[in-house]
């Protein structure tokens, strides 16, 4: 039997960057998965969880299991929201339903990878490009490894972004740093998030990116918005628009 696929679209991507959710959902069947997407799913509760919020983060995450508990795999283009179900959640729900989740909850590149092992795409984009880590992919996901850590170099979207034609990915001075972003972080403390996104989009600049590519839109988003007060000449695209061909 053909495996489902529940596609999960953080509000963000909804609302913001639609694209994103269509290559998403391109990516997913050229590799013969069945998707649906439940027009009824809502945010996944991550700002009350991070606010502290828990009894309002309580409900979503309920909400988030009736909705997606039906499906053979959960399927995100958002690491920090697919790092809430696996993580935050196991403190808003009962063991058995939070697990039910957790084992079937992907951020797309880590899906592409270790589910639907992808090998190739017949793709093309001949631009040098700077790849961005974000925190919750990186430490808490481990799609790539980090460099605190003594273990040997690994790097899933690396690895994906690797096999598109043309594309060169240029070596930044700082691979695992915060962009500053940190949804209410940049809130509560945005002058340090302002000179966090800064240091990151000239680590890209001067190691030649003509694009900063990421897997979290919301750390895309921080970064555009400082680069565009700033008058950088750089521009900001997720990893599914390139692997989808969105941008030929």
């Amino acid at each position: 039997m053909q495996k489902m696929i529940g596609l999960f679209i953080p509000c963000y991507i909804d609302k913001i960057y639609p694209n994103v959710a269509i290559a998403t959902l391109k990516l997913l069947e050229k590799f013969g998965y069945k998707v649906e997407y439940p027009v009824k799913q809502t945010c996944c509760g991550q700002p009350f969880l991070n606010s502290g919020f828990t009894n309002e983060a309580k409900e979503l995450a309920k909400r988030f299991f009736n909705i997606f508990e039906k499906f053979d795999y959960i399927v995100a283009p958002s690491a920090s929201c697919i790092s809430t179900v696996r993580f935050g959640y196991k403190e808003l729900l009962d063991a058995d339903e939070h697990e039910s989740l957790r084992v079937k909850s992907f951020e797309l590149c880590e899906f592409l990878s270790d589910v639907a092992k992808v090998e190739s795409f017949d793709v093309e984009f001949r631009h040098k490009i700077g790849f961005h880590q974000s925190c919750h992919g990186l430490r808490e996901l481990e799609l790539s490894s980090s460099s605190e850590l003594n273990i040997p170099y690994y790097s899933k979207p690396r690895r994906l972004l690797e096999m598109i034609k043309g594309l060169e990915i240029v070596e930044l001075k700082r691979a695992d740093e915060c962009c500053g972003f940190g949804g209410t972080f940049s809130i509560m403390e945005p002058e340090i998030s302002v000179r966090m996104g800064l240091d990151r989009i000239n680590d890209h600049l001067e190691a030649g990116a003509e694009y900063i590519v990421g897997y979290d839109s919301s750390c895309l988003m921080h970064m555009q918005g400082v680069a565009k007060r700033e008058g950088y000449n750089i521009k900001f695209v997720h990893i599914a628009e390139i692997l989808a061909g969105n941008l030929i």
